[in-house]
C-alpha cells in the first residue's frame, strides 16, 4: 500500500481564509493628534508583521487624542472610544 494511504490523514486547512491583524487602541497612543491611521502607516512603524492582509482594532488600551483610523475592521468599543475623541473611523472595503 502507498505511504500516502498509509499515513493518517489529520486536520483541515482552509484555501480561502484571511488573516487578520490585531491593533489595539493603546499601541496607538504614540501617534500625534489628528494624524491619519492607515495600513501602510502601521506596518512602517512595526505594528503589523507577517502577511496579513486586513487590520483589525480593538478597544484595549487608552486612547488621549483624535485620530483618523482606517482599517477593515473595528470592534463596536474602539470606534466608540474613537468617536467619543473627536476622531473617525472608516472602514476599508478589502480588495481581495
Amino acid at each position: 500500500m502507498p505511504l500516502q494511504r498509509r499515513l493518517p490523514k489529520r486536520g483541515f486547512h482552509n484555501p480561502f481564509s484571511v488573516s487578520s491583524a490585531i491593533v489595539n487602541l493603546g499601541q496607538l497612543e504614540f501617534l500625534a493628534s489628528g494624524s491619519e491611521v492607515t495600513p501602510e502607516l502601521l506596518r512602517e512603524h512595526g505594528l503589523i508583521r507577517g502577511r496579513a492582509t486586513r487590520v483589525k482594532i480593538l478597544a484595549e488600551g487608552a486612547l488621549s487624542k483624535p485620530l483618523t483610523v482606517k482599517a477593515h475592521g473595528f470592534s463596536a468599543k474602539a470606534k466608540e472610544k474613537i468617536e467619543a475623541l473627536g476622531g473617525r473611523a472608516e472602514l476599508l472595503t478589502s480588495h481581495a
